[in-house]
């Protein structure tokens, strides 16, 4: 933790905890439904790559450690449910002042991705027959 003209910064839990893609891959799939168990969480993280339960619950903890996630007791199933609050505070002390002064980056951002999009959209060159070049002159028949 840092201290800046007396704020305490505590970001760098939250930036650790999405630094790494599995537990972006766990928030994910917290988000499409909450409450799930740890057995749950492994088998959606297993699809993606292979992970033991032990693996699992070292990624939920630290994103636990964060505030990213929270857990409740269900009889004996212990569940996990995203909580979106810290997530909202970077957008809102990251993101957000960038975001709201830079509105030229949108624009650039949308042509970009139409840009992107166009250049997949269009057949490849070399799927293209050989065309002659129009600065090419002309055969001439020969008599």
């Amino acid at each position: 933790m840092v201290t800046y003209c007396g704020r305490v910064l505590d970001d760098d839990p939250v930036f650790k905890a999405l630094a790494d893609p599995i537990r972006r891959l766990l928030l994910d799939v917290l988000f499409e439904r909450e409450g799930r168990s740890l057995g749950e969480l492994e088998g959606a993280v297993n699809e993606h790559v292979e992970m033991t339960r032990f693996g699992v619950a070292k990624h939920l903890r630290l994103l636990e450690q964060a505030g990213l996630v929270v857990t409740r007791k269900h009889g004996r199933t212990k569940l996990h449910y995203l909580n979106p609050v810290p997530i909202q505070q970077i957008h809102r002390r990251w993101i957000g002042k960038y975001t709201e002064r830079a509105g030229i980056a949108s624009v650039l951002l949308g042509m970009k991705e139409t840009i992107e999009r166009t250049a997949s959209e269009q057949p490849d060159a070399s799927d293209q027959p050989d065309r002659p070049n129009r600065s090419d002159p002309e055969p001439k028949d020969e008599q």
